[in-house]
């Protein structure tokens, strides 16, 4: 069988998929994205000395607030009530912080792209705030980790020797 494009019809046009006939279950899903940056700028974060403030905090916030937001953002997105959005950080080299994202929903779909939403929005203030220190700080490696609930079963990404775990 030829996997389909479920956000289209069969004429072609755009759709909501229906997924009122589909049972609530748990949904998990976890997404990460690396940030690089020079050394001298994940020094300025570990000790919290960027001048807009705390910037993983920051980070944090913005990324549950993305979360929330992700069917504002993403047009044929479900607005869903999230049980919880947690996101952490780790730092896999001297240049690099990690970020990952977990969104959890009992729900009819899942919350991959809320996960998602909330690992780049997260991503994506640790550059605003660096940006005056660091004009080279780099978004890389935004994925999808892991999923499971819902009828398509567990999925979780093999590790890859490429990117940075």
């Amino acid at each position: 069988m030829k996997p389909t494009l479920s956000h289209f019809d069969e004429s072609g046009a755009s759709r909501m998929v229906d997924v009122g006939a589909k049972p609530e279950t748990e949904r998990i899903a976890r997404a990460s994205a690396v940030v690089r940056m020079q050394p001298a700028t994940l020094n300025l974060i570990r000790d919290k000395q960027i001048s807009k403030g705390d910037v993983l905090e920051i980070a944090r916030i913005a990324g549950i607030m993305g979360a929330k937001k992700t069917p504002d953002l993403i047009p044929l997105c479900h607005p869903l009530a999230l049980t919880s959005v947690k996101i952490n950080f780790t730092f896999p080299s001297e240049d690099s912080v990690r970020i990952e994202a977990t969104a959890k929903v009992f729900a009819r779909t899942g919350v991959e792209m809320e996960a998602l939403t909330a690992v780049t929005v997260a991503a994506l203030t640790v550059y605003d705030m660096c940006k005056a220190a660091d004009r080279g700080v780099v978004i890389e490696s935004v994925r999808l980790e892991e999923k499971d609930g819902g009828k398509s079963g567990h999925f979780v990404r093999e590790p890859s020797s490429s990117s940075v775990e």
